[in-house]
């Protein structure tokens, strides 16, 4: 039987006989439940925020001309009008005719006042605008249009190769496309609205060039505008109506794709240890079938559910094919992690801590750049940002793509081939604490000293990720984030250079000498320079341009600096193949008189780490 035949057979068995243990039913429901979610959150969303419905009352007549932008404003209570209301407090404003007759003398009172005035402007705004599209007089309406359009730092950089796509943004992008008189609105109808002092601005107007729609249908008061202003800002109109874009909308669409993930996690995390404690993946283990083929079989279902649910939020939110194709690497990296977690816990409560560090863990790699999708390329860390630019209409290149894409791919296989190598009967049913079993997973790979460069390589992709997520982090404090993330560097580099290290000690796989102690530092120091290569895949999108960025990539800084071939291929290969090699072979030393010497090597060895980094940001960032 082929390969292809055992994976498919495999998946069918997952889904019919072993999914968590659960019946078909409860994984119906449970399936059920993740899709509507799914559905739901984007269509919760397209309503607002509704926080503040209802917590302004004002007293106004029907007969008021400001009876109608109240109405229509969900802030707003609408109660008769009564004065001594007003005085116990029980109102905030008072209208009286077209005229904001008082309001309280409170913070509250006064924020009512102000919002009743931007709600009436922006019904008038609306009423003059249906004058417009009914052949009135924008230009009348509307004197001053004014476009903004917001883009990236360096958006204007084209990316390396043909292929890329050449910008950062999309054409069009905040452009006003339907021209700056079709709908920036008209005069007439409006006076009624208009007056009293809360009427007096209703002269401005707001071009709908990149509005979403909602307030074209019907006149629209304060609360369109706050749900207007959190999912994306007014980026033309009359001046006073121009206000910058809040990353709401990256916020609801992030968080949208990543929910169903966490879902997914827990059944198949339930089913992976399941078999382990119940010991019936030993069925599986004694078949003429690999391993490989059982794991790839087993996740299958769990990766097309995921899928699934992420197509189905893509054709409701009018995605393509982008968005699609962006989710599947971040599946494949919370399936793998699971897995990978799932072969180290021995309980169903280690289990839940596992599941919950990887959720919060994973959750903020994926969510957090993914905020400021508009802002700055950072953002370009997580898959999700391609998700958000594709929903919103903007280019993505073939570069950015790569760049997003590829580091969770490779840290999927990295996750999943460490599991892969615990999938035997004497890992799978023995006992051991996650410390151990992390030790177990890192020695497995290793058969001979060469083996050490191999894997410090294959470890790259991790820890590229991880670097990744702490310039997400800090980015924002600017040049004050440098020195946390040259720590955060140089630990996170000496742990992957050095742990499979101190593993394969552990488990006797070579003799504690010095000279062997030596000899596996410069392996390790070596493959780690020759994978590290790897990170010139962040120049694609421009991210040594930022401070963060040049201090997570220092060892890259001097590609582009305009300095003499032999100082640059001094700099670029002696320096940090010199670097890597010293502090690899300190730890090495370390791990091989045991774990006290280990730890104090390894601090030894981020020191010299954090030393270079400092030398090389001072010359060059």
């Amino acid at each position: 039987m082929t390969r292809a035949d055992n994976v498919p057979r495999i998946a069918r068995w997952e889904v019919t006989k072993n999914a968590g243990g659960a019946d078909r039913r409860t994984l119906a429901v449970a399936l059920l439940a993740v899709a509507g979610i799914a559905v739901l959150l984007p269509l919760a969303a397209g309503q607002g925020v509704a926080l503040d419905e209802g917590i302004y009352r004002v007293g106004v007549s029907e007969e008021s001309p400001i009876y109608g932008p109240v109405d229509s404003d969900g802030t707003f209570s609408v109660e008769d009008p009564d004065p001594s209301a007003l005085e116990s407090g029980r109102q905030e404003v008072l209208v009286r005719g077209a005229q904001v007759r008082d309001y309280a003398d409170t913070q509250k009172g006064r924020a009512a006042a102000a919002e009743l005035r931007a709600t009436v402007e922006g019904y008038n705004d609306a009423l003059m605008r249906e004058e417009v599209r009914a052949g009135g007089n924008s230009s009348a309406a509307f004197p001053v249009v004014v476009n903004l359009t917001y883009a990236e730092q360096n958006a204007t950089r084209s990316l390396a190769g043909p292929d890329t796509g050449g910008e950062t943004l999309g054409s069009g992008e905040g452009e006003d496309d339907s021209g700056n008189d079709g709908d920036a609105g008209g005069g007439g109808g409006a006076d009624g609205g208009a007056g009293g002092t809360e009427g007096d601005a209703a002269e401005g107007g707001v071009d709908e060039g990149t509005d979403d729609g909602g307030s074209d249908d019907q006149p629209a008061g304060g609360g369109a505008g706050l749900a207007d202003r959190l999912t994306g800002g007014s980026g033309n109109g009359a001046p006073s109506d121009i206000s910058p874009p809040f990353p709401f909308r990256s916020l609801v669409l992030a968080f949208v794709f990543v929910l169903p993930l966490n879902f997914v996690i827990q059944a198949y995390g339930s089913t992976v240890l399941s078999e382990r404690l119940n010991r019936r993946g030993e069925l599986l283990l004694v078949s003429p079938v690999s391993r490989l083929d059982i794991i790839a079989g087993k996740t299958l279902p769990y990766f097309g559910g995921a899928m699934a649910v992420a197509t189905l939020i893509t054709i409701v939110l009018r995605g393509s094919h982008v968005s699609i194709l962006a989710v599947a690497p971040l599946a494949l990296l919370f399936l793998s992690a699971t897995f990978l977690g799932a072969m180290f816990a021995r309980s169903f409560k280690e289990l839940t801590f596992v599941t919950v560090t990887i959720t919060v863990s994973l959750t903020t790699y994926a969510f957090v750049p993914a905020i400021f999708t508009d802002v700055t390329p950072i953002a370009l860390i997580s898959p999700l940002t391609l998700v958000v630019r594709d929903l919103q209409g903007q280019a993505v290149g073939l570069g950015q793509f790569a760049f997003s894409t590829l580091p969770p791919t490779l840290t999927a296989a990295v996750l999943f081939g460490l599991g892969s190598g615990l999938y035997r009967e004497e890992d799978m049913f023995t006992q051991r604490s996650i410390p151990l079993k992390v030790l177990d997973a890192l020695a497995a790979p290793i058969k001979r000293r060469r083996s050490v460069a191999l894997v410090t390589a294959v470890l790259l992709p991790f820890v590229l990720v991880a670097e990744l997520v702490v310039v997400a982090l800090l980015f924002a404090l600017g040049e004050a984030s440098i020195p946390f993330i040259l720590v955060a560097v140089a630990v996170i580099e000496e742990l992957a250079k050095s742990l499979h290290v101190y593993a394969g000690y552990e488990h006797a796989t070579y003799d504690r000498g010095w000279k062997t102690a030596l000899v596996l530092g410069f392996f390790s120091g070596l493959g780690f320079f020759v994978a590290e290569k790897f990170a010139l895949i962040a120049q694609l999108v421009d991210l040594p341009e930022l401070p963060a960025g040049r201090a997570a990539l220092e060892s890259q800084a001097t590609l582009g600096s305009g300095l003499p071939l032999a100082v640059v291929v001094l700099g670029l290969l002696l320096a940090p193949l010199v670097l890597h090699v010293v502090t690899a072979s300190i730890s090495s030393l370390g791990a091989s008189r045991g774990k006290r010497t280990y730890v104090v090597a390894l601090t030894v060895a981020v020191c010299v780490h954090l030393t270079y980094n400092l030398g090389v940001v001072n010359l060059y960032v």
